[in-house]
C-alpha cells in the first residue's frame, strides 16, 4: 500500500515538474503577441562547436557577420543542442519535446510521427506562411526512388515523413548529408565520410526534394550554404510581398563532413594547412550566407519584425588531427560530437530581435534546443497546454530580457546508454545508462574535471531523483500515452 501511494506521489510531480515547462503563454499575450505576429527564422549549423565562431575568440576563423548578429542581440554563454547528433536534436527544435519521447534515438533513427505538433503546424494556425530548406533528417523524403541513407528502401517505408506533410507549405530539403561543394557531385575521399561505393564526380546519390515526386535540378552548384539561401530568400521576399507573416527554417549542411570549400572562401586561411583551410572555409561561406540574408531583412524593411535564431544540431565532428577535415574546435570543453559532455552538447547561441533585445546581451543561464516551441508559443500567445502532452522546454524570452534569472526546470539528456541533466550551474553525467552519476559545478568546472558526487551527495541525490522521474515520463511518452 505504502509503495503505491509514492509510485503516485512520484507520478504526480513528474506531471507538475514537467508540465511547468510549458510556461506562461497568457502573460506573453499582454506583451507584444497580441499587437504583432513577428517572423521567425531558425537557423542551424552541422557540427560546428561551441569555439568555432569569431565572436568566441576562434584563433583563426572569421565569422563577421554572426559577429554582428550576436553584437546586435543575445549571445547565449550556455547553449546546448538537445542531443549530441543531428537529428534528435532536430526534433527537439520541432516539437519542443526530447526526440526520444516520439522515437528519434540517433541520426537516421525514427522519424517526426503525424502525432507531433511541429513548429510548422502551430503557426500555420495563425495564418503563417511556412519553409523549410536545407537538411531534414527528421525521416525519408520518398518511398520510390533510392537515395540518401533511407530513402526508397522498403524496410524504411515507415519513415516516410517529409516536411510537406509536417507544417511547411515550401520546401528544399535533402534527407540527410551532402557535401558542402557541389552538393549534388561525390568529391574525393579527402574531403571525408565519402561513401566508398560513390565514384568521385558522379552523382552523391542524395536530392534535393521541393515535393512529393519533385526534386530540384537547377542551381545546385557551388557553395551549399549559398545554394540553400538562394531558395530561402525568394521564399522570404514572397511573403513580405503578400504581407504574410512567416517562418522559415533554414538548416545549413556545413561544416558536416564531406567538407570542401571554394578558393575565395579559403583565401582568408591560405598560410594554414589545407584541412583547416576548407573547415575554415565552408563556415566563412555560411558567415556569408548569414550576412546576406540580415542584409534581405534590412531591404524589406522586415528586420526589426523578425525573430532570428542561430545555433548549431551538436559540436565538433572527430579529433583536430593534420589529414582530417574534422577541424571543428570545443574550446577546451570535455568531449566532441555523440558525447553528453560539454563539448558535445554545448553550441553557438545567438538570438537577435531589433528593438526587442538589447545589443550587447549576454545570457549565461543555460537554455537549449527544446526551449525554441515554447519560446516561439510565448511570443505568438499559443497556449500550448492545450495540446495536453509534456514539454521539456522553456520559454527562453524572460531569461533573455533578464527578468529571470535561474532556469525553474532542469535540462535532461539520454543519448546511446550516456545520460545528463543540467541544473543552472550543476550538472550530473553518467556512462552507464544512469546507474552512477558523477556531479560537476559547470559554471566554475567546464571542462569537467572535478567530481563533487562525495563531496555533495545531497545535490547529487536530488538531480539523479529528477532524472529518473524525467526517464519514467520519457518512456511513458514513447509508449503512446502523450496522444
Amino acid at each position: 500500500m505504502i509503495k503505491n501511494i509514492a509510485l503516485i506521489f512520484n507520478w504526480f510531480l513528474v506531471a507538475v515538474l514537467l508540465l511547468g515547462c510549458q510556461g506562461t503563454p497568457k502573460k506573453a499575450a499582454s506583451g507584444t503577441a497580441q499587437k504583432e505576429r513577428p517572423n521567425i527564422i531558425l537557423l542551424m549549423a552541422d557540427d560546428q562547436g561551441w569555439g568555432d565562431t569569431g565572436y568566441n575568440v576562434h584563433p583563426h576563423l572569421k565569422t563577421p557577420n554572426l559577429d554582428a548578429m550576436a553584437a546586435n542581440g543575445a549571445v547565449f554563454e550556455r547553449f546546448y543542442s538537445a542531443s549530441a547528433v543531428c537529428s534528435p536534436t532536430r526534433g527537439s527544435v520541432m516539437t519542443g519535446r526530447h526526440p526520444l519521447r516520439y522515437g528519434i534515438c540517433h541520426a537516421n533513427c525514427g522519424h517526426i510521427k503525424p502525432e507531433e505538433i511541429t513548429l510548422g503546424e502551430m503557426v500555420k494556425d495563425l495564418g503563417y506562411t511556412t519553409g523549410h530548406f536545407g537538411k531534414w533528417h527528421l525521416g525519408t523524403l520518398t518511398r520510390d526512388i533510392v537515395e540518401a541513407n533511407r530513402g526508397g528502401r522498403e524496410k524504411y517505408d515507415g519513415d516516410y515523413a517529409p516536411p510537406w506533410e509536417h507544417g511547411f507549405d515550401v520546401s528544399f530539403v535533402t534527407e540527410s548529408k551532402v557535401p558542402t561543394w557541389d552538393p549534388m557531385i561525390t568529391p574525393p575521399q579527402s574531403s571525408g565520410d565519402v561513401n566508398g561505393a560513390l565514384k568521385e564526380g558522379e552523382p552523391f546519390n542524395t536530392s534535393y526534394w521541393t515535393g512529393p515526386g519533385q526534386i530540384a535540378k537547377e542551381n545546385l552548384e557551388g557553395d551549399d550554404s549559398r545554394v540553400i539561401m538562394d531558395r530561402a530568400i525568394p521564399f522570404i521576399e514572397n511573403a513580405v510581398k503578400n504581407d504574410k507573416p512567416f517562418l522559415s527554417i533554414i538548416w545549413f549542411h556545413t561544416p558536416h563532413l564531406p567538407v570542401l570549400a571554394g578558393e575565395d572562401d579559403r583565401a582568408p586561411y591560405a598560410d594554414l594547412p589545407e584541412d583547416q583551410q576548407h573547415y575554415y572555409g565552408v563556415l566563412t561561406a555560411l558567415d556569408k550566407q548569414v550576412g546576406r540574408l540580415r542584409d534581405k531583412l534590412k531591404e524589406l524593411g522586415v528586420a526589426e519584425s523578425t525573430v532570428l535564431f542561430y545555433t548549431s544540431d551538436n559540436g565538433p565532428e572527430g579529433k583536430p588531427v593534420t589529414g582530417r577535415r574534422t577541424q571543428g574546435l570545443t574550446k577546451g570543453l570535455k568531449g566532441r560530437k555523440r558525447s553528453l559532455h560539454e563539448g558535445g552538447i554545448r553550441v553557438p547561441g545567438i538570438m537577435e530581435w531589433p528593438g526587442k533585445i538589447k545589443p550587447g546581451t549576454k545570457v549565461v543561464t543555460p537554455c537549449f534546443t527544446s526551449d525554441y516551441f515554447p519560446t516561439i508559443a510565448n511570443i505568438l500567445a499559443v497556449d500550448i497546454k492545450k495540446n495536453k502532452r509534456l514539454y521539456d522546454g522553456v520559454d527562453m524570452l524572460p531569461i533573455v530580457k533578464g527578468e529571470v534569472k535561474r532556469r525553474t526546470e532542469p535540462m535532461a539528456f539520454d543519448f546511446q546508454g550516456q545520460a545528463a541533466l543540467i541544473d543552472n550551474e550543476y550538472k550530473i553525467y553518467s556512462d552507464d545508462s544512469g546507474k552512477r552519476f558523477a556531479l560537476y559545478n559547470i559554471r566554475n568546472d567546464m571542462g569537467e574535471n572535478n567530481n563533487l558526487a562525495n563531496e555533495q551527495p545531497t545535490k547529487l541525490n536530488e538531480m539523479v531523483a529528477y532524472w529518473n522521474q524525467w526517464k519514467d515520463s520519457q518512456e511513458m511518452s514513447a509508449s503512446g500515452k502523450d496522444y
